[in-house]
């Protein structure tokens, strides 16, 4: 009877949610995985990053925040990276006639669902060699890690660590998205340049 009495106490305390775990030492992490604002005695990702005072806290929402500035960094150079193939291969897009490419920044908005129009006249088509879509494809998935890594230390469900999330976004956009912006010409510019 003891035994399943202590069973059932065990299994009970074990799903709660918030977890005690131990770090082989007499302190232990705090974990939620409902909203909360713990800030000491916090782990996040690995056993290492355990969080043992306030400053060390403070430490880990900075370096969240720059995490999310350095995802906005790689999706920047992966926009260069795109524009130095395009001028190294012979593909030239120039401000005229309609007809944006699908998908890019500039006629997606990012991917927001806004269509803004954007006026290109493409001479010449290029052909990435292999080393080029390699190097395309390792920037892509540094990219893919890093945004993943943002998305597991949100999902600790930490208050501070989201509003930092959102800071470095912000941040990030601030500093690397000033090349997205496009300035979009007059009918009259259009029509004198595609004649």
């Amino acid at each position: 009877m003891s035994s399943a009495t202590a069973t059932a106490t065990s299994a009970a305390a074990s799903a709660t949610s918030t977890a005690a775990m131990s770090m082989g030492g007499s302190s232990s992490c705090k974990i939620s995985m409902l909203w909360n604002w713990y800030t000491v005695d916090t782990c996040f990702l690995a056993r290492s990053w355990h969080v043992h005072s306030k400053g060390a806290f403070a430490g880990s929402c900075i370096g969240v925040i720059f995490l999310v500035i350095s995802l906005e960094l790689l999706r920047r150079l992966q926009r260069e990276f795109d524009r130095y193939l395009h001028r190294l291969n012979g593909t030239v897009t120039t401000a005229c006639c309609p007809g944006a490419e699908a998908g890019s920044d500039a006629g997606s908005s990012k991917g927001l669902g806004l269509n803004i129009p954007t006026f290109v006249r493409r001479s010449g088509v290029g052909h990435l060699k292999l080393w080029q879509q390699v190097a395309r494809a390792a920037l892509f998935t540094v990219q893919f890690a890093v945004g993943y890594f943002v998305m597991l230390l949100a999902m600790y469900y930490n208050g501070y660590i989201i509003i930092c999330i959102f800071i470095g976004a912000f941040l990030g956009a601030i500093i690397f998205q000033w090349d997205t912006y496009t300035r979009v010409e007059g009918p009259e510019t259009r029509d004198s340049c595609c004649n």
